[in-house]
């Protein structure tokens, strides 16, 4: 029987230990941040230990920053775990993406537009969303505090290899609607746990078709799914993305074996599941958990739980109303999932020439400075500006309220970014989740509109 990608990365990368039972895996990439970092660091010192690999550790400062005056950091918690990285980086010879360098950013954006991230490695991070650089046919995942430490001291995970499970996505996206879409709604369709105890590979002409930040944005979600891992087949849009980065020399030498990952014909799935997204909608969440969306054109579903129940009451919506009906006051662009480049050059293709509705609060935050300096050579900065856009430096910013760039309470914010929880985005915030398009589209017209009449 033949071997999944994943099966491929994953028996490569195994050290001790027999399928079924937690096997010792070698990890080739450990990039962190300030935030599930400094513990980590203590308790090596606490046992007089090493980092064993600083060569294979890479740094960025990314959740507390703030995005207006990046070195006015008021907040003391946020300031303690920066300057602490900061402190942790240069004693143990890490090398950091340091406030206001060139390569700043989200850490998982870095990853990918320095090359760290290629083909075939694995990977890891303090951080949920570390699926994301799965798109480049990596076995990447989000690991605990305890977990960051092991790694530090002995660049190994001890990890049970998860069931395979196949989305084999189909058909052409319709005008005004994207990757975000996509993950979207199979969030919504088979719920926040259907990838539990799976690694998620995502198939199909659809997949193929897309660009390595679409790619990069519905791997992201995969956490959302309930799976570590989100996984694609690494191509000629791959390696031509990978070749002539600042640390992926070892191309020439690498690419031959990146061709061979892919999954064998004759292998096995555990479970596979299919989308042909041909009249797919564009996606609006109306809850406080990715799986409460809907398609645009459709209403708020029925309570059918206390959770529901709770939603609708934290959210101030009700059953049978429809994105249309919510009265927004933020728009936020930005977040590991959409502040790549060519989501900003998607929202600026709808907001040029336009003006922010005079109810509305809209932040541009590029998720890294890279991205930043290539949308300003454009200029798409002038563009949003123009239109009545904050436009912001580089960091999480206001996916998850670690700095100051929080939602009120009580006001509604469309956001491009992976998470609608509870105060997930300030206490009291009602976060919508959306594609950059539906985000930009809302921005001028102070509510959600269909975004495939906007778009042309």
């Amino acid at each position: 029987m033949g071997l999944t990608l994943f099966d491929k990365v994953w028996n490569k990368h195994v050290l001790h230990g027999n399928e079924g039972e937690p096997q010792l895996l070698y990890i080739d990439l450990h990039l962190i941040h300030e935030v599930t970092s400094p513990q980590a660091f203590e308790g090596l010192r606490i046992q007089n230990r090493k980092l064993r690999r600083p060569d294979l550790t890479f740094a960025t400062l990314d959740h507390n920053v703030p995005t207006i005056d990046i070195f006015n950091i008021k907040d003391e918690i946020a300031n303690k775990q920066i300057t602490t990285l900061q402190k942790n980086a240069k004693d143990f010879g890490v090398h950091i993406f340091d406030m206001g360098s060139d390569e700043q950013g989200i850490v998982h954006m870095v990853g990918p537009e320095t090359g760290l991230t290629q083909p075939g490695k694995t990977i890891v991070c303090g951080d949920s969303h570390t699926a994301t650089h799965g798109a480049f046919g990596a076995i990447a995942f989000g690991i605990g505090t305890s977990e960051v430490e092991h790694v530090f001291a002995t660049q190994t995970l001890w990890q049970t290899k998860p069931k395979n499970l196949k989305i084999d996505i189909t058909g052409q996206l319709p005008t005004g609607v994207y990757a975000k879409d996509i993950i979207l709604y199979l969030i919504n369709q088979y719920g926040v746990d259907f990838g539990t105890g799976y690694a998620l590979e995502f198939t199909g002409e659809t997949i193929k078709s897309l660009s390595m930040e679409a790619r990069m944005t519905i791997c992201n979600m995969a956490i959302e799914a309930g799976a570590k891992y989100g996984m694609m087949q690494p191509d000629e849009i791959t390696f031509e993305y990978v070749k002539g980065r600042p640390y992926a020399s070892n191309f020439n030498q690498s690419i031959d074996w990146w061709r061979t990952l892919y999954t064998d014909e004759d292998a096995y799935f555990d479970k596979v599941i299919e989308l042909d997204v041909s009249n797919l909608e564009p996606q609006v969440t109306w809850g406080t958990n990715p799986e409460m969306g809907v398609n645009f054109s459709s209403p708020f579903p029925e309570i059918k739980d206390s959770n529901d129940e709770r939603a609708y009451h934290y959210m101030g919506l009700k059953p049978g109303q429809k994105a249309e009906d919510i009265e927004l006051g933020y728009v936020f662009l930005g977040s590991c999932t959409n502040a790549r480049l060519s989501d900003l050059l998607e929202a600026s293709r709808i907001v040029k020439g336009n003006k922010v509705h005079p109810n509305i609060t809209a932040i541009v935050v590029p998720g890294s400075r890279t991205v930043k300096k290539e949308a300003e050579a454009l200029g798409l900065d002038v563009i949003f500006k123009e239109a009545g856009f904050e436009w912001r430096e580089p960091g999480c910013s206001m996916c998850l309220g670690m700095n100051p760039d929080q939602v009120p309470e009580g006001v509604h914010c469309a956001s491009t970014s992976n998470r609608n929880f509870e105060g997930r985005q300030g206490k009291g915030a009602r976060t919508h989740l959306v594609s950059p398009a539906m985000a930009a589209a809302a921005a001028i017209n102070g509510r959600f509109v269909d975004v495939r009449k906007v778009v042309v």
